[in-house]
């Protein structure tokens, strides 16, 4: 049997049976159908030559190829989503902890201003009690000063006065009239008469003694003698130290008047 390489008996075959089968139905048709008069059938057909028969029927096109499945993407998906919820999860707790940070550190900042704020007002509480302290200590002071004082003055005035008393007392005894004329003795007894002395001489002599009669100094004041006389005078009186001690210690005096009046 000879190769059917181009299928011809298959699709001969095939257009034998339906030619059959569409004659069967015509005819199936025409008994159905009420009798009509005879109407001539025209038959169109189409004259199909060896070589069309031989000729190949054209290739059947090539299915499209199916479009690849797209990948399954949702894992990638997954994790690129928890990786931005983890990222903004991170941002929201540096937010967080930034603005606990910020929190922290202005609450420490007032807690060290309150306590710089404390430190200053017990600084000057303690500075306003040393200033008392120091002006009840200082007014303390100036009262015990003034009457201390006072105090000395009083003293002073009445040893001043009792002084004077005694002192009048012995004046009005003669005590001071006998002091006087035991010194002015005591210098006349020393006095070297120089030539130019005159009579009835008077000159006023200022000294200065030490308790105990020591005289440390002698100027002479009014005089009727000469520049020789006044310097013999103050040699007798630097001569006659130690002075005479008065009988009551409170006639001394540290500076003396005496009118030396030699005794002609």
């Amino acid at each position: 049997m000879p190769r059917d390489d181009y299928n011809i008996i298959p699709v001969f075959l095939a257009g034998v049976l339906h030619a059959g089968i569409l004659a069967a139905m015509i005819f199936a048709f025409d008994f159905s159908r009420p009798a009509h008069p005879a109407v001539p059938l025209a038959i169109k057909g189409t004259l199909v030559s060896e070589d069309e028969i031989r000729r190949p029927p054209p290739p059947e096109p090539e299915p499209e190829p199916e479009p690849e499945p797209e990948p399954d993407n949702s894992e990638q998906l997954r994790k690129e989503a928890e990786e931005l919820k983890r990222q903004e999860d991170a941002r929201i707790e540096r937010e967080r902890i930034s603005r606990l940070k910020k929190q922290q550190e202005q609450e420490s900042a007032e807690k060290k201003r309150r306590e710089e704020a404390e430190l200053e007002r017990r600084r000057q509480e303690a500075e306003r009690k040393r200033l008392e302290d120091v002006e009840r200590q200082r007014a303390e002071n100036e009262r015990k000063r003034q009457e201390a004082e006072q105090a000395e003055r009083q003293r002073l005035m009445d040893r001043e006065l009792a002084e004077e008393q005694a002192r009048i007392d012995a004046m009005n005894a003669g005590a001071l009239d006998r002091y006087v004329y035991a010194i002015r003795q005591r210098i006349q007894r020393n006095w070297v008469e120089p030539p130019s002395a005159v009579v009835g001489l008077e000159c006023v002599v200022n000294v200065r003694q030490l308790p105990g009669g020591e005289v440390v100094g002698a100027t002479i004041g009014k005089c009727n003698g000469d520049d020789a006389v006044k310097r013999s005078i103050e040699a007798a009186v630097f001569k006659a130290s130690p002075l005479p001690e008065p009988e009551d210690p409170t006639l001394f005096e540290r500076d003396l008047r005496i009118i030396f009046k030699p005794e002609q």
